[in-house]
């Protein structure tokens, strides 16, 4: 496998991880094990000790002084802001929603991407968007759940905030995975991060009662910091150093179906030809979109 296919295989199982996350952090909220700020920390805190840890095996990268301040507004984006407004919205709408919602990120990730990196938007990338998007407005509009919120409208808000958070962090990760390993880059993310998040979840946090925990929740909480953060934070930057940053964003839009699918797999949902539809328009645009450029003479 190349370099190019691994980085598309990397983004793909980046968007599974994401998927199967919204269920398993709706419940553990919902049902009142962790509350939203509290499963922040545990996420980041977590997550950042496997990345130290993980480290001491690799090779060692000195870092630029200047640098760190890149690393703490990359941490101010795509950790603090991204992770809080994303777990707080998620309590409050429902994961269809949510996933749907967050795959307006490539929209904007190829619009920063245009301006600030010059990347060159094509007619192919384009098609690719455009179907891509009416797919996931239609799973938007007609999709169902069984699922209920408290606040569905306050709850999107923050999705979306959240979708422009973590744009402007694949464009900062894209410069900064120039110079560095991904790995080096995003342990000291993290490290960053946690400290940033960590003065809204503390209360949260003393709260949690262990004792009324089910294997579940301990799954589901493992999940989360290993699954939908570890692992995803470290594929993510590799995609991102071998993809263009708008190839990248437009994978988000997978984020819906694999979300859906699992809601099905859970008995909380249900698949009828509206889903099915979306589906294939957003399998056939992410494929358009991930299609290599064909070199001109």
């Amino acid at each position: 496998m190349n370099s190019r296919a691994f980085a598309i295989f990397a983004l793909f199982m980046v968007q599974v991880l994401y998927g199967l996350n919204y269920t398993y952090a709706k419940v553990i909220m919902n049902e009142n094990f962790v509350k939203p700020f509290a499963l922040v920390v545990l996420r980041v805190g977590g997550a950042t000790i496997l990345l130290w840890l993980f480290g001491l095996f690799l090779p060692k990268e000195k870092i630029n002084p200047k640098d760190y301040l890149k690393f703490f507004v990359a941490g101010i984006f795509g950790v603090a802001i991204n992770m809080l407004l994303f777990l707080r919205g998620l309590e409050l709408t429902s994961p269809i929603h949510a996933s749907a919602i967050v795959t307006i990120t490539p929209v904007i990730i190829l619009i920063l991407s245009a301006f600030i990196l010059k990347e060159k938007v094509t007619v192919l990338k384009i098609v690719g968007i455009v179907l891509a998007l009416c797919g996931a407005l239609i799973l938007t509009v007609y999709g169902k759940s069984t699922r209920t919120a408290d606040n569905v409208v306050l709850g999107n808000t923050f999705i979306f905030i959240n979708a422009i958070s973590y744009s402007i962090y694949i464009i900062l990760v894209k410069q900064l995975t120039a110079k560095y390993h991904p790995f080096t880059f995003i342990k000291w993310l993290f490290l960053f991060g946690f400290f940033m998040v960590l003065p809204f979840g503390y209360n949260q946090l003393t709260d949690i009662q262990l004792g009324t925990f089910t294997p579940d929740a301990y799954f589901a909480v493992g999940f989360v910091i290993v699954g939908a953060t570890f692992a995803t934070y470290i594929l993510n930057p590799y995609a991102l150093s071998k993809l263009k940053a708008s190839t990248v964003g437009v994978f988000i839009y997978l984020q819906p179906v694999i979300a859906g699918l699992f809601a099905v797999a859970k008995g909380i949902d249900a698949i009828d030809s509206v889903k099915v539809l979306t589906m294939l328009l957003i399998f056939i645009g992410v494929y358009i979109v991930s299609l290599k450029p064909k070199k001109t003479t």
